[in-house]
C-alpha cells in the first residue's frame, strides 16, 4: 500500500522539466485521515501570506550560493513538494505519525535536496538564510527542524498550525511579504528568525499523506 502510494506521489507529482515554476504538473491527491505521516509528501503553506514553501535549482547571488527557497503565491506548482522524513537515528517508520517534538527533515522533492539553514544571512531582511542543500547521500544537522504544534494536541494533524525550529541556529522557519524582484510570479522570502512570531506558522495543504500505521 505504502509503495503504491508512494509511486502515486512521484508519477503525479513530478512534471518532465525543471525551473522555477511549473503549474499544472500534479493535482493535490487527498487520503483519508487528518494525520501527518512520515514519507508523505506535502506542500507547506504559510498561514499568514498563503504562500506555499518552494524551492528551485536557482542559486542565491549572496550569502552561501546554495540552492534559494522561497514562499510561492500559488498552490499548482510541483516545485513546492516536500517529503517529511525522519533523522538517521530515529527509529519511526514511514507512515508513522508525528508528534510535536519530533526532529524531522523536509526533502524537496524534485531536486532531492534538504531544506536548510545556518547563519548566513538572508538576501532581503537579513535575518537567517534558509536554503537546499545536499542530496539523498548527504545530509547533515543544518537539515534538522523541530516540530512545534499550536494549541493542544501532540500529533501533527492537517489543520493544526505548526512551527518549524532549526536545531543548529534556533531560528523559526519564516516568511513575509518582502518580495524578490529577479524571481517571477511573486515569489517573497524564506528566512529564520529566532523569536516567535505570527509570521512563523505553517499549515500542512496540498499534498499525498499516507495513513497512518496500523490503520485501514
Amino acid at each position: 500500500m505504502v509503495a503504491s502510494l508512494l509511486a502515486l506521489a512521484v508519477a503525479l507529482l513530478l512534471g518532465a522539466g525543471s525551473g522555477g515554476v511549473d503549474r499544472g504538473a500534479a493535482a493535490p491527491v487527498e487520503v483519508e485521515g487528518a494525520e501527518v505521516t512520515y514519507g508523505s509528501v506535502v506542500k507547506l503553506m504559510h498561514e499568514k501570506t498563503k504562500h506555499r514553501l518552494h524551492s528551485h535549482d536557482v542559486p542565491y547571488g549572496s550569502g552561501s550560493g546554495q540552492q534559494s527557497v522561497t514562499g510561492f503565491p500559488e498552490g499548482d506548482d510541483a516545485n513546492s513538494y516536500w517529503i517529511i522524513r525522519p533523522t538517521p537515528d530515529s527509529s519511526v517508520k514511514q507512515g508513522d505519525a508525528i508528534e510535536t517534538g519530533s526532529i524531522i527533515k523536509l526533502q524537496h522533492m524534485r531536486t532531492r535536496r534538504w531544506l536548510h539553514s545556518h547563519l548566513h544571512a538572508s538576501p532581503l531582511s537579513g535575518n537567517l538564510e534558509v536554503s537546499c542543500f545536499g542530496g539523498d547521500e548527504l545530509s547533515d544537522t543544518g537539515d534538522y527542524w523541530r516540530l512545534e504544534i499550536e494549541g493542544s494536541g501532540k500529533l501533527w494533524k492537517r489543520d493544526k498550525k505548526v512551527r518549524l525550529r532549526h536545531i543548529d541556529t534556533g531560528g523559526y522557519l519564516h516568511s513575509h511579504n518582502k518580495k524578490y524582484n529577479r524571481l517571477g510570479g511573486g515569489q517573497q522570502e524564506v528566512c529564520g528568525v529566532r523569536e516567535k512570531r505570527a509570521e512563523n506558522i505553517w499549515l500542512a495543504a496540498e499534498g499525498v499523506y499516507l495513513p497512518v500505521n496500523g490503520s485501514k
